[in-house]
């Protein structure tokens, strides 16, 4: 294990300890942030979302900026504008809060798809363009959105093009009993808040830590038969009968990368059958389209999915 590896690991127990009964959901996240790929994260309110993204950012040095997106939020609150200067006779860019390391775009599916659609190109290509003028972003940037899994009422449906660029759908549900309890006992003791842990946090890793681990991730080693074994998985997403719009050839690559990333957390310098299969859910919930009679007959992607890693036989 390398020391890129134990720092991931201590600010992995660091989260667990805010974010109580959420390891999987930490996990993931932090595979995400290795393999430089957005994240959507849908959850019922007061589950910790906005709370997780703040401390990590705490404990990586990472810029951090939130935007609480509504219905009447613009492009140009996202990206920035120009402002002309009456005393240079000049205009002045005032950049907009995209220009940070870590964005959380706070309840994403409340903005209209022209909002939602400024974030394309900085999500993609890791630029803004601003009255044809190109200024590129922070090599870290990474878009943490969230939405309400709850409240559908005034809100808009991310397209499909939005939603295949980020990596991981993350759904953060209800602790555990045990897991509550232990929060409700941290209470009782004096503590106000979840919150307030936040301000007592040390950074544990920095900017150039992340960048260096990405690059520890590209090295580690898929052998033929694991690459095979990943594309059987893809081409059943696009043949299975209650799929009508499978995984993309980004997904595929996606996938690819997320499992090196997941393999490399876990110690270890090669990808193993077990790694593409933890994959599956986060990646592929909100990229596989339904066809009509399946959400007719209640099946959900979930569902799907434990089908195809059924059907498709795991190599040794």
């Amino acid at each position: 294990m390398t020391t890129n590896n134990k720092q991931f690991l201590q600010i992995s127990q660091t989260l667990e300890q805010i974010i109580i009964g959420q390891s999987s959901i930490i996990e993931q996240l932090l595979i995400a942030l290795l393999s430089g790929g957005h994240v959507i994260i849908e959850g019922v309110p007061g589950t910790g979302k906005t709370l997780l993204v703040k401390a990590l950012s705490k404990l990586i040095q990472a810029d951090f900026r939130r935007i609480q997106l509504t219905p009447d939020i613009l492009p140009s609150d996202i990206l920035g504008t120009n402002i002309f200067d009456f005393n240079t006779r000049d205009f002045t860019l005032k950049k907009g809060p995209i220009f940070t390391e870590i964005l959380l775009a706070d309840e994403i599916n409340r903005t209209p798809p022209k909002t939602q659609s400024a974030l394309l190109e900085a999500m993609q290509e890791q630029q803004v363009t601003l009255d044809g003028k190109t200024m590129a972003l922070p090599p870290l940037f990474w878009v943490i959105a969230t939405q309400n899994s709850l409240e559908f009422e005034g809100t808009y449906t991310l397209p499909e093009a939005q939603l295949d660029r980020f990596v991981f759908k993350l759904l953060i549900d209800y602790p555990e009993r045990s897991a509550e309890k232990q929060m409700l006992m941290q209470a009782k003791q004096g503590s106000q808040g979840r919150s307030t842990n936040i301000k007592e946090l040390q950074s544990m890793a920095t900017i150039e830590n992340i960048l260096n681990a990405r690059e520890e991730v590209k090295k580690v080693e898929l052998q033929e038969n694991i690459i095979n074994y990943l594309l059987d998985l893809i081409v059943k997403t696009r043949q299975h009968p209650d799929i009508a719009l499978g995984a993309s050839p980004r997904a595929a690559v996606v996938w690819l990368q997320t499992s090196k990333a997941k393999a490399w957390l876990s110690g270890r310098d090669y990808v193993t059958p077990d790694d593409i299969k933890n994959i599956a859910f986060p990646l592929l919930r909100h990229r596989l389209i339904l066809n009509p009679e399946a959400q007719l007959e209640g099946v959900n992607s979930q569902a799907v999915i434990e089908s195809i890693l059924k059907q498709v036989a795991v190599p040794r």
